[in-house]
């Protein structure tokens, strides 16, 4: 359970945490309860093109972020990479594939040795997630999880265990990419529902600074600058807290993330960016 929760924060602050994103016609911003839910392991269908338009989207298929990851001292702990593979269908549903790895850097790799994978398969209408897998590497234990979430009384294939979740519900990695579909010129505040395997949180973005001139290894960025509040149950999850810098530019791209962690700050920087 915990190493769940670890992961969760991990990976939200890693990609810009990133923020989250959404393409603004289609989220509603449900407030999040919690129920119990029963977990779901399945393998992904063959991948096959569906009808995605990519054009209503500010990410593309291979893009690809590298980030750098500093925290307690270490200035390159670990080296995150962000992605768009392909896009596939799952289980009858046309998605988006993204991808998140997490790799820690030497020294801080000889303390604490971490090769993970996420992969979020998100509705590529509405971004809500159909599959979310974990493949986790950490101090050699290794674990692997696939979770279908599904809408309360959703339809759904036998045989095929399901998480029930409230409509409109993301993943972690699905929700990091959402809030880069936000107009933050036009968007003060955005809220979404979000299952991170173990537990249904609300996450609250908020724009705090509208432009704001930004220096990282990849170069200098004109950004809007997002805090990010997490909340179970109508109560904020207390010592956690995120801002992340998206680029004012087409595909807002998140160029710097810092969080506030009870085991320290954390700066997670771009370093490159391909499209």
């Amino acid at each position: 359970m915990a190493t769940k929760r670890k992961k969760f924060r991990w990976y939200l602050g890693l990609t810009a945490s990133l923020p989250f994103l959404i393409s603004v016609m289609f989220l509603p911003a449900y407030s999040a309860g919690t129920q119990d839910a029963p977990t779901g392991f399945a393998k992904t269908n063959g991948s096959t093109k569906g009808p995605v338009d990519e054009k209503s989207m500010p990410f593309r298929i291979g893009e690809t972020l590298n980030y750098h990851v500093t925290w307690a001292g270490f200035s390159s702990a670990a080296a995150v990479e962000l992605s768009v593979p392909e896009h596939r269908r799952i289980l009858g549903w046309s998605t988006w594939h993204f991808r998140a790895s997490a790799h820690t850097l030497r020294p801080f790799r000889s303390f604490l040795t971490v090769d993970d994978q996420i992969d979020s398969y998100a509705d590529a209408t509405t971004l809500e997630s159909r599959q979310y897998e974990t493949h986790l590497n950490e101090m050699g234990s290794v674990e692997n999880q696939i979770l279908h979430p599904s809408s309360i009384g959703q339809p759904h294939r036998a045989g095929i265990p399901v998480v029930e979740v409230l409509p409109g519900t993301l993943d972690p990695l699905g929700a990091l990419f959402v809030l880069r579909t936000v107009d933050w010129r036009q968007t003060a505040e955005f809220r979404e529902p979000v299952y991170d395997g173990e537990d249904l949180l609300e996450v609250r973005a908020r724009r705090e600074v509208p432009n704001e001139t930004i220096a990282v290894d990849a170069g200098n960025f004109s950004a809007a600058r997002i805090s990010i509040h997490l909340y179970k149950q109508g109560v904020e999850v207390s010592q956690e807290s995120f801002t992340v810098w998206l680029a004012n530019d087409v595909p807002r791209t998140p160029v710097l993330l810092q969080a506030e962690l009870p085991l320290g700050s954390v700066r997670v920087e771009l370093t490159f960016a391909w499209r």
